[in-house]
C-alpha cells in the first residue's frame, strides 16, 4: 500500500513521548501524531490521552519525501462540528470594521496626516 497525504489510516500506538505519539500504520511503517495534532485545543498531558496498544484512526497530513517520515493528525480527522454549526443565515450582531467602509477616501487620510507625523518625528529624533 502506498501512503498518500489525505488518506485516513487506522493504526496502533507504539510509543508515547512528551512531543507526540508514534503510531504503527502497517507495512512496517510508523507515523507521528505531534502533540499539536492530537486534538483541538490544549493538550495538558499526552500520556493521559494515549496508551500503548491503543487503536487510533488518523489522517496523513504530511509525508517527508526525503526521509519518508509520516505526520499524522487526529485533530484534522475529527473536526469539532460545534465550531462550525451556525444557523443558515447567521450573521454576528456587532460587526466592527477598522475603517469606515462607506467612505471612499482610500489612503487620503494618511496622506493628510503624513506631514504632521514627519514634523513630529524630526522634532523627536533631532
Amino acid at each position: 500500500m502506498k501512503f498518500k497525504v489525505g488518506m485516513t489510516v487506522t493504526g496502533t500506538v507504539t510509543g508515547i513521548q512528551p512531543y507526540g505519539a508514534f503510531v504503527d500504520i502497517g507495512e512496517h511503517t510508523q507515523g507521528l501524531i505531534h502533540i499539536s495534532e492530537c486534538k483541538s485545543g490544549y493538550v495538558d498531558n499526552i500520556f493521559n490521552m494515549f496508551t500503548i496498544g491503543q487503536p487510533v484512526s488518523t489522517l496523513i497530513i504530511d509525508i517527508d519525501e526525503y526521509s519518508g517520515k509520516i505526520s499524522l493528525s487526529m485533530r484534522s480527522h475529527q473536526p469539532d462540528l460545534d465550531l462550525i454549526k451556525h444557523p443558515k443565515n447567521f450573521r454576528p450582531r456587532n460587526i466592527h470594521y477598522w475603517t469606515n467602509y462607506r467612505l471612499n477616501i482610500g489612503f487620503k487620510s494618511l496622506a493628510d496626516a503624513r506631514s504632521q507625523w514627519m514634523r513630529d518625528a524630526r522634532n523627536f529624533f533631532d
